[in-house]
């Protein structure tokens, strides 16, 4: 049930297809469920901040199962300070990244880095599509 490099690596060429035709250049970073990093790739021109935010964000989402923005307004709530403390820092709680699910169990995530919110958030969802059409990857 894992998430499989191949799978990784389509998810990841979906969201640069997503961003090319939006006209950004970004990173992507494909998680397993743990949040450990499967897939990466960095567009020619994506800014260097792009390289962490996708992966924390990826984290994040792999960790609670949910879209990285829907953790923003909770990003200052001591449980989820002392978890970003726990797990070294890394997680970012920001639109960006969507679940991967399989049979509505989370197998890992896809962060987005270097366009808008809302822009890395459809870019990780069109990635997402890739592998999970059937549950959108992100319920």
């Amino acid at each position: 049930m894992a998430l499989t490099l191949q799978e990784a690596n389509r998810v990841a060429g979906g969201a640069i297809a997503h961003a090319e035709s939006l006209g950004i250049s970004i990173c992507v970073s494909v998680c397993d469920a743990g949040g450990r990093l499967i897939a990466f790739q960095r567009m020619d021109g994506a800014i260097w901040a792009a390289v962490y935010g996708s992966q924390g964000k990826a984290a994040a989402s792999a960790a609670f199962g949910r879209p990285s923005g829907d953790l923003t307004e909770r990003a200052d709530h001591p449980t989820f300070r002392g978890i970003a403390a726990a797990d070294g820092g890394r997680l970012i709680y920001g639109q960006g990244a969507v679940p991967i699910l399989r049979n509505g169990t989370v197998i890992g995530a896809c962060g987005v880095g270097g366009g808008t919110g809302e822009e890395d958030e459809d870019c990780a969802g069109a990635g997402v599509a890739c592998v999970a059409p059937a549950e959108g990857g992100t319920s």
